[in-house]
């Protein structure tokens, strides 16, 4: 990160500095060429003017009009000649005057015949050519075009100058990226002082050292990083002490069982002369601790199998029909306690879930409300619906749930009224598993008790499943 950010300011630091020597520089060198041939129009313009005036094309010659083209052509350091209207070189500051069979033809030339000057800059050559018309007037004031004068003049000491300028800004702009690459070099150092923190802290956390990732401070968005990991971390601390709960909670239900068994047969094997009566006893009650382990293999199976999503079975079940299969399965255990069960349905629902998984989670809320409840109480199911959800309401008259342990009976081996814990058969994994096959469906499940007075369970799914 340090050296990509290092580069990156170099990108911002230095490139907009060349750019900016290189728009100036070019910009300057623009002018002085422009100056230099806008000076240069303007003398040719005024000896071609001269030329006219004096009657140069008339005599053949004139030593004023020569001198002052020389020196015209000496001033801009390159060369000058005279071209009569049939493209004959009649002066030449280079010499050769004399022959007068040389012909010049050039587009500036033929442009200025038309009337018009014409200006030819070439920087790659060094030099600017100026090609103007030579107007003269006759006995009749009327002006006709005989001759271009030519000039061409050299850019060699603009060129130079602007070369000169450059190696200058070449030297202040080696300076300045000296300063700004030192400036970049800090900026970056002092950049990453809280990330090169960030990084201690997180070494010291992962050794071991410390509890959570301490604030280094420096940038509101490691605070965030910081806040968010120390979260994720404290949630798997809690995952691992669940597992680790929940592995000893597994090993005591499993061991319990396995352990009164163990006293059981002890008991009938240290005995040399048991009664049948007693075998009949001790033996029933081995068969009653072996159906209570079977329970929570079963149970414990089922919680594995509900991790896994593949064997998740949605279809289009009629939720009525559902709940009347299991309400006619546990009347007669509700006969058996004198509980009343009730069900009323305000709506045809289908909806596509697990009948399967649903059915289990419905039967054991059922069920504990039956079993939990008082002798004579009543347990009343309602289904409704609107267009997204459907909803099952199960309300038993029974001896209720604390507050404070609402919020505990969904967890895995997790048992309300432990003074009941054998009286009433339970492994402590139904609640669990109900809020797992609520979830898988994407619902909610939430419960009111009070005390004394009985529990409501409100049970809310869609009835579209969405992967």
């Amino acid at each position: 990160m340090w050296f990509r950010l290092v580069i990156l300011m170099l990108i911002i630091g230095i490139i907009p500095v060349v750019v900016i020597r290189e728009t100036i520089l070019s910009g300057n060198e623009l002018r002085a060429v422009s100056a230099r041939s806008d000076n240069l129009l303007g003398s040719t313009k005024r000896v071609a003017g001269d030329i006219g005036k004096s009657g140069f094309f008339d005599s053949g010659y004139d030593l004023v009009i020569e001198g002052e083209i020389t020196q015209l052509a000496d001033f801009y350091e390159g060369r000058a000649f005279v071209v009569n209207t049939e493209h004959k070189i009649i002066f030449d500051t280079q010499g050769g005057n004399e022959d007068m069979v040389r012909e010049y033809i050039s587009p500036e030339y033929t442009k200025a015949l038309k009337g018009s000057p014409e200006v030819v800059t070439d920087t790659k050559g060094g030099r600017v050519i100026c090609a103007c018309p030579i107007k003269v007037k006759d006995s009749k004031e009327e002006t006709a075009i005989k001759g271009v004068l030519v000039v061409a003049g050299s850019l060699d000491r603009v060129l130079l100058d602007t070369k000169e300028a450059r190696d200058k800004t070449l030297i202040y702009l080696v300076c300045i990226c000296l300063v700004v690459v030192l400036l970049i070099l800090l900026t970056a150092f002092w950049y990453m002082i809280p990330m090169r923190n960030f990084k201690r802290e997180a070494l010291n956390f992962a050794e071991g050292y410390e509890d959570e990732l301490k604030d280094v401070g420096g940038y509101a968005e490691l605070s965030e990083i910081t806040g968010a990991l120390n979260e994720a971390v404290a949630r798997f601390k809690r995952q691992d002490e669940s597992r680790d709960e929940f592995v000893s909670n597994v090993s005591h239900e499993l061991k319990t069982p396995i352990t009164s068994m163990k006293v059981l047969a002890d008991s009938l094997l240290a005995q040399p002369e048991v009664p049948s009566e007693l075998y009949r006893e001790f033996l029933s009650d081995i068969a009653r601790e072996i159906d209570r382990e079977n329970n929570i293999i079963t149970n414990l199976l089922t919680l594995v199998r509900l991790d896994n999503k593949e064997m998740f079975e949605v279809k289009s079940v009629n939720i009525n029909d559902l709940l009347e299969f299991i309400l006619k399965t546990l009347r007669p255990i509700a006969t058996q306690h004198n509980i009343e069960l009730m069900m009323e349905s305000f709506r045809p629902v289908i909806a596509e879930v697990d009948e399967a998984k649903l059915n289990t989670a419905l039967t054991n809320l059922i069920e504990n409300g039956v079993k939990y409840n008082k002798e004579g109480g009543y347990v009343h199911v309602t289904l409704n619906a609107d267009h997204q959800y459907f909803y099952v309401r199960i309300e038993d008259s029974g001896i209720g749930i604390p507050e404070s342990e609402l919020e505990n009976i969904f967890e895995r081996f997790y048992r309300v009224d432990k003074s009941h814990s054998k009286e009433i058969s339970g492994t402590g994994l139904g609640l669990a598993i109900v809020k797992n096959i609520i979830l898988l469906h994407r619902g909610s499940i939430k419960v009111n008790s009070t005390p004394g007075e009985g529990s409501t369970f409100n049970v809310m799914i869609p009835l579209t499943y969405v992967k």
